[in-house]
């Protein structure tokens, strides 16, 4: 195949205990845009100006949007930031548990959770 039939990746879902705790946290504490909450019920979150969109799942069950690696998190979501030392202080005056900050070949990184125990990573 010459050309793949996909385009981009749209959007990625991630469980949630608390859809409106989750729903604000992703608002006031990332900084993303809550575009709606849907009656199935979903939250769809909007990455800046981009296509790219986060869906909120509410779910009772013991899940994440991470796997696990010899029993460890992994995370499978990705962020950049061009201010990562500000940022992971924004992430720990605002309670968020938030791993140290770890440079591998130039490339810094960190992990952080988010209140339902979602692994997620952002580096610059």
């Amino acid at each position: 195949m010459k050309k793949s039939f996909i385009e981009q990746v749209h959007y990625i879902r991630i469980p949630v205990r608390d859809l409106d705790q989750s729903a604000k946290w992703y608002k006031e504490v990332l900084g993303l845009q809550v575009l709606t909450i849907t009656d199935d019920p979903y939250a769809i979150i909007k990455v800046n100006d981009g296509p790219f969109l986060v869906i909120l799942v509410p779910t009772d069950d013991e899940t994440y949007a991470h796997f696990t690696v010899n029993g460890e998190p992994a995370f499978n979501i990705g962020f950049t930031s061009p201010e990562l030392i500000k940022f992971h202080q924004h992430l720990i005056d605002n309670g968020v548990k938030v791993e140290d900050i770890k440079e591998d070949n130039g490339h810094a990184y960190f992990h952080f959770f988010d209140p339902s125990g979602n692994k997620l990573q952002v580096h610059w």
